[in-house]
């Protein structure tokens, strides 16, 4: 999106309880479970969920004492935790079929020996897009973060039970406008929720507006007529009854709302030595700490890789006409800082360990990092090294 007068741009998103969110969250919370038992466990699952069924598939490499018993059981809590005990989708009575089985050796020893001589390859082929901007103090583009925010806040509050009369199934989506470049106010919204028999519309409007206006800058909020709240009018039958859900199928969602482009590669199930997963997180990393550092407004990064070679075939950057540094030098300094082989991917970012399923709704980007390791990519701790580095390239040009 270049630099235009005035433009409109839209992101949606969807909360925990969306059908796909709830796959995604039960393949992480195996995951999880995985990683910390062994923190070097392979893991890649699939969830299908639907009408009183959920499915469970994928290739694993790990402790034994992870039985089909255990995954059904975290399956059972997940759904648990996000609220689902409606008829049609019950935690207690929902039919689990976990169909998890060992990891092929081929695959295993192609990323287990890497063809270029190093430790270990890249688990596929593939290529990996990582975005910042300073459009928020997430370094996060406007629109998805304030989708994200919304669902949010409104999940707290019916988690504490403030808002009980509404369901886990909910989507927003925001849309802004844009001057110079920069956006300023919401055009219009869209927020539909489940909700409890017998509210109205009018009754779920009441409710859910002040949520939006919280979310929002002050001055944001749209016009009256520009605010749809449930626009079909009902919606008292959702989740995995409503529509079904598998895991991977809302990657802008997890990602940049659209603001960005992306890999195609999906992220929950996955182990990190999967590149889809960790070097997507190291590539929003180093956008995040290039935008973070003042050198660029925005940066999009892209890292590709081949099955088996350990280091990316190729490494660009693109700051959009924001910065007045060259990609290419900027490019190279990175790769100098930072091991950009799957191996040094998750020892910088501490990727081994049980910090996935928090990530699986509201976006893994613009979160919060906490000391138990949980958003280590959206740390800013290269910011001063990058800041210094091209600060004294341009004095020593300036001086030349």
């Amino acid at each position: 999106m270049g630099t235009m007068e005035k433009y409109l741009f839209t992101s949606e998103s969807v909360s925990e309880g969306h059908p796909d969110k709830v796959a995604d969250q039960i393949s992480d919370a195996i995951l999880d479970k995985f990683l910390a038992e062994d923190p070097y466990s392979r893991v890649a699952v699939e969830t299908l969920v639907t009408t009183n069924s959920v499915v469970i598939a994928g290739e694993v490499r790990g402790p034994q004492s992870i039985t089909h018993e255990v995954m059904e059981q975290i399956a059972r809590d997940t759904i648990k935790d996000i609220g689902y005990d409606q008829e049609g989708f019950d935690w207690r009575t929902v039919d689990i079929d976990v169909k998890v089985h060992q990891q092929s050796a081929d695959i295993a020893q192609g990323v287990d020996n890497a063809a270029d001589g190093a430790e270990e390859g890249a688990g596929d082929q593939g290529i990996m897009f990582g975005y910042a901007c300073n459009e928020t103090k997430t370094y996060m583009p406007a629109a998805i973060h304030y989708a994200h925010q919304i669902l949010k806040i409104i999940a707290d509050d019916r988690h504490s039970g403030v808002l009980d009369m509404l369901g886990p199934d909910s989507k927003s989506q925001i849309t802004l406008e844009y001057e110079d470049g920069k956006p300023v106010r919401a055009h219009s919204i869209v927020l539909s929720t489940q909700h409890k028999e017998g509210m109205s519309q009018e009754d779920v409007r009441a409710i859910v507006k002040p949520y939006i206006e919280r979310a929002l800058p002050e001055g944001w909020m749209c016009a009256d007529d520009r605010l749809f709240i449930n626009p079909t009018g009902r919606f008292v039958i959702g989740g995995p009854v409503g529509d079904c859900g598998l895991t991977g199928r809302k990657i802008i969602v997890d990602t940049y709302g659209g603001a960005a482009p992306h890999g195609g590669g999906a992220f929950s199930g996955k182990d990190p030595t999967k590149v889809d997963r960790s070097a997507a997180y190291m590539a929003r990393y180093l956008a995040k700490n290039v935008v973070a550092s003042g050198v660029a407004d925005k940066c999009t990064i892209q890292l590709s890789y081949a099955i088996g070679i350990a280091k990316p075939i190729a490494v660009y950057v693109d700051t959009h006409g924001t910065s007045n540094i060259d990609t290419e030098q900027l490019s190279t300094f990175l790769q100098t800082r930072i091991n950009l082989t799957p191996q040094g991917i998750r020892t910088h970012l501490q990727l081994n360990r049980p910090i996935y399923k928090p990530s699986a709704a509201y976006g893994h980007f613009g979160r919060t990092p906490t000391k138990e390791g949980h958003f280590s990519w959206e740390k800013t701790d290269l910011a001063v090294a990058i800041k210094d580095n091209f600060e004294n390239t341009s004095q020593k040009r300036a001086a030349t």
